[in-house]
């Protein structure tokens, strides 16, 4: 990376730190952001054009590269089945995600899956908000 770009990405860092602590508004970090996220997409472009170009000179870099983006990077962990069991063997874990995303265009609904609760037990929503007495200040 050259100084540029890595100053782009400090500022990224900066403009994160500072809309979280509030003293920086939304707008301004998602400028910064996409500015940031922009340079280094850009910069991977030039990197793998530069790659593909020297690819007779320099083979070794070209195939590290495409076996770094081959390669796999995370797993899916454990999942729990209809009965309440930890999964953790491949072949149960993609039973258990094809079942649920079956569940789901079949319109069936399982029962861990999260369902939203209608507003007639919401009895918070009628009630007034609590007031500050002048013995409380």
């Amino acid at each position: 990376m050259n100084k540029e770009l890595l100053g782009k990405v400090k500022q990224k860092k900066e403009a994160c730190r500072g809309w979280k602590q509030g003293q920086v508004a939304w707008e301004e970090y998602r400028e910064t952001l996409r500015a940031a996220r922009d340079q280094v997409r850009k910069a991977k472009a030039l990197i793998e054009i530069s790659l593909a170009r020297d690819v007779k000179d320099n083979k070794k870099s070209f195939y590290r590269c495409v076996s770094d983006k081959r390669r796999m990077r995370e797993n899916v962990g454990p999942l729990w089945n209809e009965m309440g069991d930890l999964v953790t063997q491949d072949m149960e874990k993609a039973e258990v995600l094809n079942d649920f995303f079956a569940s789901v265009f079949n319109g069936k609904c399982l029962s861990h899956t999260t369902q939203v609760a209608d507003s007639k037990g919401r009895d918070w929503e009628n009630a007034e908000p609590p007031t500050v007495g002048e013995d409380q200040i």
